[in-house]
């Protein structure tokens, strides 16, 4: 998370008050809501759940606009712009330790705990000497972004692996230029996600460690959150289509992979092929503070947070 973004949304709350509940449309009763998610795999679900009808059933009027990353997604929920967003847990335990007033309202994706069938992965040349997690330390990774979870992740993978994760280099690169950078020399090792996962393992690169599997069992790796200033009774409504929407796209693979092709610029073929995620309806509440306490340790949090007061 990047530190100014968030000063800057939460100096905007400052000047601008504090945001209005969603209003109902005239005589419909119906609330418009603007959501703020990443163009990913793991956000179908909502937009799974948007097209059944889940969140209509909720009187919900559903927009969901595309951001960058977490830090927009904060940003944007901090500001106003967003009544709900998706954000990865170490995004919004950054948040939450810099005072923002964020809370975490449904679960969003989580890593399916298996090796080898994972949705992200720490991925090496085929001729690569690098041959297990362990060999990972002192080498140079990619990760889309420092001082998140991509880090504290990788580094648990190394821990468990039995090598000291301490002198790692991570450089930050989009996951579209990770495979690139990975077969000209640029880095020893890429951290990447679906769909990247798959299309560099088909151009050659060779999984080392499956690291979203190795930080904690079912490990919850983001989820969608709002800020005090919205209404409870929206909150509770948006929790309840969300709730539907996760529990019917982790029963209905196929229909995933069909409506990736709504929002993503992912290839056919490629979907096809993509390990998915797990959709509990759950938060794992015990990763997540894992998650916090390894942030912690690897000075990517600066104090223990209670994750109790992120997660009512």
């Amino acid at each position: 998370m990047r530190r100014p973004l968030l000063i800057l949304a939460a100096l905007l709350v400052a000047a601008c008050g504090a945001t209005q509940p969603a209003a109902p449309n005239q005589g419909s009763g119906t609330s418009k809501v603007n959501a703020g998610v990443i163009a990913i795999v793991d956000t179908a679900p909502i937009h799974l759940g948007k097209a059944k009808g889940f969140f209509t059933e909720q009187q919900i009027d559903l927009t969901i606009t595309p951001v960058a990353g977490g830090a927009a997604a904060v940003s944007g929920a901090v500001s106003g712009q967003f009544q709900f967003a998706f954000a990865n847990t170490t995004s919004l335990l950054t948040a939450k330790q810099q005072g923002l007033d964020v809370k975490v309202v449904a679960n969003g994706v989580s890593s399916t705990g298996e090796q080898g069938n994972d949705f992200s992965a720490v991925l090496v040349k085929p001729d690569s000497p690098i041959r297990t997690a362990k060999d990972l330390a002192g080498k140079k990774i990619s990760v889309n972004q420092l001082k998140n979870i991509g880090d504290t992740t990788v580094r648990a993978s190394v821990r468990r692996a039995g090598g000291d994760p301490s002198g790692i280099e991570f450089v930050e690169l989009p996951f579209p230029d990770a495979p690139a950078a990975l077969q000209n020399g640029q880095v020893d090792a890429v951290w990447v996600v679906e769909p990247f996962v798959s299309q560099a393992i088909s151009q050659g690169a060779r999984p080392v460690a499956w690291n979203f599997a190795d930080a904690a069992p079912d490990l919850t790796v983001a989820m969608y959150f709002t800020t005090g200033t919205t209404d409870a009774d929206l909150t509770r409504r948006f929790t309840a289509a969300m709730r539907k929407s996760l529990e019917y796209a982790d029963a209905h693979p196929d229909e995933v992979r069909e409506v990736l092709k709504t929002y993503t610029e992912i290839a056919p073929e490629v979907i096809a092929k993509i390990y998915l995620p797990k959709w509990p309806v759950e938060v794992n509440r015990a990763s997540v503070q894992t998650v916090a306490d390894l942030a912690l340790a690897d000075g990517i949090l600066n104090d223990k947070i209670d994750v109790s007061a992120l997660i009512p």
